[in-house]
């Protein structure tokens, strides 16, 4: 079983940057690839940004230039720097893992931690 824990979310003016991080227990943390999906009142949950064991990436195009998502093994978490946050960033952000399926869909993950709501005013 895997364990995830997001934190960091808030308030934030349009403009101005967060970074979420998600810390993860249990199963061997290089063993899985990482994402981060969002979902907005009453929309569909999106994808934001995900990352492989050895770094390397791929954004979702609504966040490319603006998001980054990397990770530290060694203190097995992972973060998303969000910076020229914009109010249709506004959600509940979710970090996840998967092993099998490298992809952007969110039957591609197998763990799913609680969320961290993100608000962006304008």
């Amino acid at each position: 079983q895997v364990q995830l824990v997001e934190s960091g979310g808030g308030l934030v003016q349009a403009g101005g940057s967060l970074r979420l991080s998600c810390a993860v227990s249990g199963r061997t943390f290089t063993s899985y690839y990482m994402g981060w999906f969002r979902q907005a009142p009453g929309k569909e949950r999106e994808f934001v940004a995900r990352i492989t064991w050895t770094g390397v990436t791929y954004y979702g195009d609504s966040v490319k230039g603006r998001f980054t998502i990397s990770r530290d093994n060694a203190k097995t978490t992972v973060y998303l720097q969000m910076n020229s946050l914009k109010p249709e960033d506004t959600a509940v952000y979710y970090c996840a893992a998967g092993r099998y399926r490298l992809g952007s869909y969110s039957s591609d993950y197998d763990y799913w931690g609680q969320g961290a709501q993100v608000t962006v005013s304008s």
